[in-house]
């Protein structure tokens, strides 16, 4: 069983940055491709970026890229996304999640198969 915690939300103002972490449980970790997903107020749960079991594929959505990085320490068994030039629309609950049967990132969340709880991230201006 895999079990996930997200750390790191909080409030920041736009155009700043906020790294937040994901410690994974489980030995199959690094076998697993990982993502990062999130959800605003009153709208669904998005795609963000999604990253390969050995960190060298990543992908984003668009309205991120270049702004967010994705990473993973494998010998931690943590997941990153470090968020930078953040907006007001970036204002969300974020998800970690795991794809054990997966190596490769993907965008659909219903390939995901373990999830975190959650941590609030709010960009106020």
């Amino acid at each position: 069983q895999v079990q996930l915690i997200e750390s790191g939300g909080g409030l920041v103002q736009a155009g700043g940055s906020l790294r937040l972490s994901c410690a994974a449980s489980g030995r199959t970790f690094s076998r697993s491709a990982m993502g990062w997903f999130r959800q605003a107020p009153g709208k669904e749960r998005e795609f963000v970026a999604g990253i390969s079991y050995s960190g060298s594929i990543t992908y984003y959505a668009g309205s991120v890229k270049g702004r967010f990085t994705i990473s993973r320490d494998n010998a931690k068994n943590t997941l990153y996304l470090q968020m930078n030039s953040l907006k007001l629309e970036d204002t969300a609950v974020y998800y970690c999640a795991a794809n054990s049967g997966g190596r490769y990132p993907v965008s659909d969340q219903r390939e995901y198969d373990y999830w975190g709880q959650g941590t609030q991230v709010t960009v106020s201006s």
